[in-house]
């Protein structure tokens, strides 16, 4: 059995505090055979710059973050905190890297911030991560009056050979506002790889996002998202995996405008909500900031998609799910 397959019969679970967390354990079972693949990226939009308009209740806009050493020091600097607000407002649900403090209260008070206004946002917070002193938090963070998390799903998938540096957060989500029958649900995959071990760590993620497929809870929308450390010409097994797509392709995705580190992957079959409009928030030129002050918020941009509130794409229409 090789070490990657091996990684589909560890047991997820939770391991720390935070909000909506309990401990939750999940057998993932074998590998199945691999089918024909079918990979590229997604059709439809993606660019860097504005988000485009989205009327209320058309569709969910899922984001992913890396805040650069997101913790106590970030949080005391108003100017920063006030963009980050204006950034994740953005959003109906944003996957957060690099949450990195020893507070443990860090990411509560940034959602007070959010809610200022009277707006409801929440977040979910995965443990300490991190082979060295300097750990590192996922979180998921979402308004409440458009998604609600299924606390029973929340789970950090379990690591004993050591392949990732910071195991995956995994949680599962419902949107809010359409008739819950009809309501898209999904599970979502928060991941930041450490750049010096992509290559091995992308390998070991085909079979994370093959494992969380396949944890026995018959959710066939599964969306990896986070900072990968590699553009979309080097996702290795991840990038292998039936039928994945991915919707950020040949555009930067750090600040500087260089690099391509961030992405949003699922299997196209599966996900038909995908509603084909992705990009980069290219934050620095939306709010008109300079470099060093981009900087001071951020070294990487937000990832995002968007998708059908409704599972299956439109309303009346259920997708069938693989079993």
């Amino acid at each position: 059995m090789s070490k990657f397959t091996k990684l589909l019969l560890f047991v997820g679970a939770l391991a720390g505090g935070g909000y909506y967390l309990k401990s939750n354990n999940f057998q993932l079972p074998n590998l199945p055979a691999l089918e024909s693949l079918g990979v590229g990226p997604a059709g439809g939009t993606s660019s860097s710059g504005s988000l485009p308009p989205m009327a209320a209740g058309s569709a969910v806009r899922i984001g992913s973050f890396n805040i650069q050493v997101f913790g106590s020091s970030k949080l005391a600097k108003r100017e920063v905190v006030e963009v980050l607000v204006q950034i994740v407002r953005q959003f109906d649900i944003v996957a957060v890297q690099e949450v990195r403090a020893s507070d443990t209260t860090v990411v509560s008070q940034f959602v007070q911030q959010l809610n200022a206004t009277g707006r409801h946002y929440d977040a979910v917070v995965g443990p300490r991560l991190g082979r060295t002193n300097s750990k590192e938090q996922y979180a998921f963070i979402f308004d409440r009056e458009r998604i609600e998390v299924d606390p029973s799903s929340v789970y950090t998938v379990a690591d004993p050979d050591d392949l990732l540096h910071r195991e995956p957060l995994v949680a599962g989500f419902r949107v809010r506002g359409v008739p819950p029958e009809e309501a898209f649900t999904f599970t979502l995959i928060n991941i930041h790889t450490d750049p010096d071990e992509t290559v091995q760590e992308l390998d070991a993620l085909g079979d994370v996002f093959r494992a969380v497929r396949n944890d026995g809870r018959h959710e066939d929308d599964i969306i990896l998202l986070g900072d990968l450390n590699v553009d979309d010409a080097h996702l290795g097994e991840l990038g292998r995996v039936s039928d994945i797509t991915w919707v950020i392709s040949g555009t930067p995705t750090n600040t500087r405008r260089t690099k391509q580190y961030d992405n949003l992957l699922f299997q196209r079959r599966a996900t038909v909500e995908y509603q084909g409009r992705a990009g980069v928030f290219d934050f620095a030129s939306e709010y008109q900031l300079s470099m060093e002050a981009a900087l001071q918020v951020s070294d990487h941009m937000p990832v995002w998609a968007e998708f059908s509130p409704y599972e299956g794409g439109e309303s009346g229409r259920m997708a069938a799910r693989p079993r």
